[in-house]
């Protein structure tokens, strides 16, 4: 375990990636099977430990020492983890587990004894391995490597990383044969018909419009669901995520009707009658493990295909995105299945009318696709660019504010803003939604400063801060929501711009807001 808490600190202090890869590829050949297939599985969140809930960790650590004085250390560092680690008791004699003991016993462990297990493996470490292992434990390790990463740090001349990303999600922590074969070893004989085939993605196209070629160019809707890849093969059928997280029991009706031999690559949708619901009714499905039959019926979900990347078997990401989509079409619509049309022009200024009426129409923006470009994993530059819509903007004040995590620990970085409201008793503001970017560093401690100043109650780790700052707030859409108290929810909100020259009293009303959903 101590190897690895070392390795997760020196990541969170090393900002670079070079230095970042630098350091796991050091770990990885210094550090035995399977302890580093382990980490490889943290890291790139592949390792499904059972959760442990920080009431569970803040009750432990109740158990041991005075409540009032637990909670008002958690209020000044910030962070549960990073508490817990600093103020577990220190054991007489340090016997830290391997990380293969903790996950093995954290497996084996019943709900109801692991809060007892959990403690007495705290019991072992010291404080650098006790903040490893509740983050282990919480499921957040936030130390900037990706699951790309860690794949390029395992990758060689030999062993080059989309064959790595190829071998992926066919092998399973703490992943003995990839090991084997990185160390010289035959490669893993594995059935990769079901597996995940790594998404491209698109650069933000920002100001490069004008110097784009527009034949050069296909343009599509840029659909507002969440980006899938459906496979379908003799040997079953699978849904994932664009991460590659598999959510196929969540959407046993797309499974059952994908009765065709094929990968491929589109946005998940709910359509009713062949119209798009709002990105609202894919959320009462998303998460799900068990979907009734009401939840069937009123959501109902719908594959929209962007691209062909295999079919019977034969791998067609090579090709040039003019043959995939021709190799698409003739694949056609099936049930639960259609394909996203493409938008003909001529002119920038053509397609740029259409991109200002996506809002209206419900979509995110448009995908700008090279037609020669192959399907390349990552995101590769000059060859898919997204153009998204203008963003919504609003007027907020801040209400409340809270510790970040890892670097931002110490600051207040985590912003809750409100809108007005008219009561019988006046005026007063309700919370409508959260932001945690879109500011510079000085920005933050500017921020930070305000909070520490302006602070009127505690609720744990959450400070109230006296009505008297606006914040200009940008987010891609607004809907109703019954799960918030104001009645509508922001997707991606952000600070645009700290409004230290605007009255709270000009800021905007939840009426405003509400006049904004689609």
């Amino acid at each position: 375990m101590t190897p690895f808490a070392d390795l997760l600190e020196k990541l969170a202090f090393t900002p670079g990636r070079n230095g970042k890869l630098t350091l796991l590829r050091r770990y990885f050949a210094a550090t035995p099977d399977p302890d580093r297939g382990w980490a490889l599985a943290a890291l790139a969140g592949t390792l499904d430990l059972p959760h442990v809930t920080s009431s569970v960790i803040k009750g432990l650590m109740e158990e041991r020492m005075d409540p009032v004085l637990f909670s008002l250390s958690r209020s000044y560092v910030g962070d549960l983890a990073e508490t817990v680690s600093l103020l577990w008791p220190e054991p007489e004699t340090y016997d830290p587990p391997s990380l293969d003991e903790v996950v093995t016993t954290l497996l084996a462990a019943s709900r109801s004894d692991r809060p007892a297990v959990l403690a007495r493996l705290l019991d072992r470490c010291g404080a650098s391995a006790r903040l490893a292992l509740i983050k282990l434990c919480t499921g957040g390790m936030r130390v900037g490597v990706s699951t790309r990463m860690a794949q390029t740090a395992l990758a060689d001349d030999t062993h080059p990383v989309e064959t790595i990303e190829k071998l992926w999600f066919a092998l399973e922590p703490p992943y003995p044969e990839l090991f084997t074969w990185l160390e010289g070893g035959p490669e893993p004989d594995v059935d990769l018909s079901l597996a995940y085939r790594p998404m491209m993605l698109a650069q933000p196209v920002e100001d490069r419009v004008p110097t784009l070629d527009p034949a050069a160019h296909a343009a599509e809707w840029k659909w507002d669901g969440i980006r899938v890849q459906a496979v379908a093969t003799p040997q079953g059928r699978r849904l994932y995520t664009r991460t590659g997280e598999d959510i196929s029991e969540s959407f046993p009706d797309i499974i059952d009707a994908m009765d065709w031999y094929a990968c491929l690559d589109g946005e998940l949708l709910v359509v009713r009658d062949g119209e798009v619901a709002p990105f609202a009714h894919l959320q009462k499905r998303l998460g799900r493990k068990r979907v009734g039959k009401k939840t069937l019926s009123d959501y109902p979900a719908h594959v929209r295909a962007y691209d062909l990347l295999d079919h019977a078997g034969e791998d067609l990401r090579a090709l040039p995105f003019t043959k995939r989509r021709a190799r698409l079409e003739a694949f056609g619509s099936r049930e639960r299945l259609d394909i996203s049309p493409l938008i003909p022009f001529d002119t920038w200024a053509e397609l740029e009318a259409q991109r200002d009426g996506a809002r209206e129409a419900a979509m995110e923006g448009l995908m700008l696709k090279r037609l020669d470009t192959a399907y390349v994993a990552g995101r590769p530059v000059g060859m898919w660019w997204k153009w998204k819509r203008d963003p919504l903007e609003a007027d907020c004040v801040l209400m409340y504010a809270q510790r970040g995590h890892g670097k931002r620990s110490s600051y207040y970085s985590d912003y809750t803003f409100g809108a007005w409201v008219e009561t019988p008793n006046g005026r007063v503001l309700t919370p409508v939604g959260k932001a945690y970017s879109g500011f510079t560093d000085k920005e933050l401690e500017e921020l930070d400063r305000f909070v520490r100043n302006n602070f009127t109650e505690r609720f744990g780790p959450v400070r109230a801060v006296k009505p008297a700052l606006v914040l200009e707030i940008a987010f891609d859409a607004i809907q109703e929501s019954t799960r918030h108290k104001s009645g509508v929810a922001m997707r991606f909100p952000r600070i645009k711009r700290i409004r230290w020259d605007k009255p709270i009293e000009e800021a905007d009303t939840l009426d405003r807001l509400k006049a904004m959903i689609a």
